[in-house]
């Protein structure tokens, strides 16, 4: 690992940076800066507790012995708070030293042997069971950290392979194998199971100077911030981020959040990413780390030619101090730069919005207002194309809230049409537009290529059998997500024949007056169910029971309603007259009890839908 930065703690984050070169050797390793920082915070851990490890350092302090029990005696009888209880346990510098030390030796030694060669070691070792559970705990310290490697390639003579051989594998295998010696050497014999486990870096970037900054005025501050220039990860991973819902709106200011806060552009990265069509600058302060490098499994890294022209918006993700609060009532913002004819966003650094849902859909809003801009029918919901045996076809456009069945459909129509379905290609898991060329039916387009899900409404085999490629959020909390990938860029970029337009309905419960899938007749009909937006919230956000948004989007058509009206009467007009298939599709999804028959029930209504289609 490089020497001219350190190893950073940020929250449950290791940040590890390296320009291209790590630890050679298994000695150089535990002798490093590196480990040094992570043995000490695991030492200062234990001694938070008084650990029953740090006995490996000798007995408790007997005066500290005697007054805690004293405490302890006088809580039996009420009495009150000590500072004694908040008292750690002191490990000197000198032990810690020799620590390292005994570790070195242990990487080719065994423990009976050490203390030939460092006599002092001999105290460590007194309780070599003792001493494994330590090593044993230190280790799995190490492995609770989400472990992030920034490596810089300023130079431009790193190739993603040899960076992937050179510093992933090398600092992975390293990492394992000198915690293999040192447990071999002090049980005598190598263990019966071996367990293959990630112990380095899971997820790698390599970054580089922008070397031609195509911004100027308060953005030329950014122009040293290394941009992403490959994304390497090693999934499955299971991060933990400070929240796990969204809540609030994304508000049009007219003051450019840009030239508000301060930049030190060590603490910031850019993933300059591909929204459909657009390239966005994603700039995110390192407080959300873990969050900007998530970004590689949901949208497409440009390429470097992508990089010659200006963005088409700019977005700071991460923004210290509470300067958006001032000009804004909730501080999460977008601003017209009509100077340098693009958008900026702003969502601040505090845990509040440490959400992926921040990230996405911030960026989901810039791309809406700019299609709308273009003319453009932005949607909020899934497009697929299906294409049965014997060559039939029909590209499906799932419209709908969040929560709405919108992918829980498509996965039940995966399955109950596995006999007829030759190919299911998605185009947009969440966002995209939809185009009037000047002849034949309105064109489709998408946005992301991966999709970002919930993970609490999919059946175990959509969920865990692409786990080898998923980034998995707040498992263990309320709306557990998973970001996988799900489709080729060329997917969502090519443009597809819109025939079946639905609103995907999961509140109404089907009955005779109810059909699961049901037409409309009117451009009036179908214009009034969406621009309702209704949905009945599955708890993605902070609302609950059935909610309304402007066309099931709050992100961009509220902020510009009176062109979204404009663009959507128009649009749907076109749908009628070139004979899409418009209606709503009653999923259930937020019934109680359909929850899992409401999406299969669709699944099959559509299948049938599709078949009688001429």
């Amino acid at each position: 690992m490089a020497e001219r930065r350190p190893l950073e703690f940020i929250g449950n984050n290791a940040v590890l940076h390296s320009d291209g070169r790590v630890c050679e050797t298994a000695e150089d390793f535990i002798r490093s800066p590196h480990f040094r920082q992570v043995l000490d915070s695991f030492i200062d851990g234990l001694s938070q507790h008084h650990s029953m490890l740090l006995g490996i350092f000798g007995e408790e302090e007997e005066h500290f012995v005697s007054r805690i029990k004293s405490f302890l005696d006088g809580l039996k009888s009420g009495g009150e708070s000590s500072a004694v209880i908040k008292e750690k346990r002191a490990v000197p510098v000198e032990e810690r030293d020799l620590l390292v030390e005994t570790l070195v030796l242990l990487l080719k030694l065994k423990a009976s042997e050490v203390p030939a060669v460092l006599k002092d070691a001999e105290r460590l070792l007194k309780d070599s069971g003792l001493f494994m559970q330590f090593v044993d705990a230190l280790y799995e310290h190490w492995r609770r950290f989400d472990r992030l490697l920034v490596v810089s390639n300023d130079r431009h003579n790193l190739r993603p392979r040899t960076v992937i051989k050179e510093n992933i594998e090398k600092l992975n295998s390293l990492i394992i194998n000198i915690y293999r010696d040192i447990r071999e050497s002090l049980m005598g014999d190598p263990p019966r199971t071996y367990r293959q486990v990630r112990a380095g870096a899971e997820m790698t970037v390599i970054t580089q100077k922008h070397p031609a900054f195509p911004l100027n005025g308060v953005y030329s501050r950014f122009a040293l911030v290394p941009m992403i220039r490959q994304s390497i990860i090693a999934p499955p991973l299971i991060l933990n981020p400070p929240m796990n819902k969204r809540t609030g709106s994304f508000e049009k200011t007219e003051k450019n959040p840009a030239g508000l806060f301060d930049v030190k552009p060590g603490d910031w990265l850019c993933y300059p990413a591909k929204v459909g069509e657009l390239i966005i600058y994603v700039y995110f302060h390192k407080v959300f780390i873990e969050l900007g490098f998530s970004l590689c499994n949901l949208f497409a890294l440009a390429y470097d030619s992508e990089l010659e022209k200006k963005p088409d918006a700019v977005y700071f993700y991460g923004v210290p101090g509470d300067c958006l609060d001032q000009i804004a009532s909730f501080p999460t913002v977008f601003f017209e730069d009509a100077d340098n004819g693009f958008l900026t966003a702003a969502v601040p650094g505090r845990d509040e919005f440490g959400y992926f849902g921040y990230l996405k859909k911030m960026m989901l809003t810039l791309h809406n207002i700019i299609m709308m801009k273009k003319g453009r029918f932005p949607y909020h919901g899934a497009f697929v194309r299906v294409i049965l045996k014997g060559g039939k076809e029909a590209n499906i456009l799932l419209i709908g809230d969040s929560g709405a069945g919108k992918s829980e459909t498509l996965e039940a129509f995966r399955k109950v049409g596995d006999e007829y379905i030759q190919d299911l290609v998605i185009i947009a898991d969440d966002m995209g537009s939809i185009a009037l060329p000047a002849s034949g039916r309105p064109k489709g387009y998408g946005t992301e290529i991966g999709a970002f899900l919930r993970v609490d409404d999919l059946g175990p085999g959509y969920a865990f059998g692409q786990l080898d490629g998923a980034i998995i959020m707040s498992a263990a909390r309320t709306n557990a997500r998973i970001i996988i990938p799900v489709t080729p860029f060329e997917n969502i970029i090519k443009g597809h024949d819109v025939d079946f337009v639905l609103y995907a309905n999961n509140y109404d419960e089907t009955g005779p007056d109810k059909p699961v899938i049901e037409r409309f007749n009117t451009c009036e009909e179908a214009l009034s169910v969406f621009r309702e937006g209704k949905v009945m919230s599955k708890g993605t956000t902070t609302t609950t029971g059935i909610v309304g948004t402007y066309f099931a989007n709050i992100f961009g058509p509220p902020q510009y309603q009176e062109l979204h009206d404009e663009i959507a009467d128009r649009y749907f007009k076109v749908f009628f007259s070139s004979n899409v298939f418009v209606g709503q599709m009653r999923t259930q999804l937020g019934v109680s009890g359909s929850e899992r028959t409401g999406p299969e029930e669709s699944a099959k209504a559509l299948l049938e839908t599709i078949l009688k289609q001429p």
